[in-house]
Formats: structure tokens, C-alpha cells, sequence
């Protein structure tokens, strides 16, 4: 997804025009996010009962990468 990560950043600095006062810097900021996705996962089962004990247990294997359905700030790093 470039085209959607080029949108959440900060636009940069143009280029300064003489007698122009120049406009602070930016800065480039870090944070962990919490991301919570929505994924379709696949596993061979002889039942559906069966199928969400192998699910539950962590077998099987993604099937769709899925869509984030919320985006949390856990902590912004300011080094």
C-alpha cells in the first residue's frame, strides 16, 4: 500500500523562496501501533467442531491478509 502510506506522511519542506522567512524542519516520529485486522484463516477439518479447536489452537493458515478495522497509538518515540 505506497499510495496509502505516502498520504499519512508529512508532507516535506519546499524549497525556500529568497527573502522568505524558512519554515521549521520536520522531524521524523516512530510509534508501535496496535493494529487489529480482520483475516480469513483456513485449516482441513472433518467437522466444524473440529475446525475452530485447530483455529483456537493456532493451526491452519491465512488465507486473506484482511483489512485493519482499528489503529491504536500504543507509544510515540521521540529519539
Amino acid at each position: 500500500m505506497p499510495a496509502r502510506s505516502a498520504l499519512l506522511r508529512a508532507p516535506r519542506t519546499a524549497p525556500i523562496a529568497p527573502g522568505v522567512a524558512p519554515e521549521t524542519k520536520t522531524r521524523l516520529f516512530h510509534a508501535r501501533m496496535l493494529v487489529t485486522r480482520v483475516e480469513e484463516w483456513c485449516v482441513e477439518a472433518e467437522t466444524q467442531e473440529q475446525a475452530r479447536a485447530l483455529l483456537a489452537a493456532g493451526v491452519g493458515h491465512r488465507c486473506t491478509p484482511g483489512e485493519s478495522i482499528q489503529v491504536e497509538i500504543d507509544s510515540l518515540l521521540d529519539d
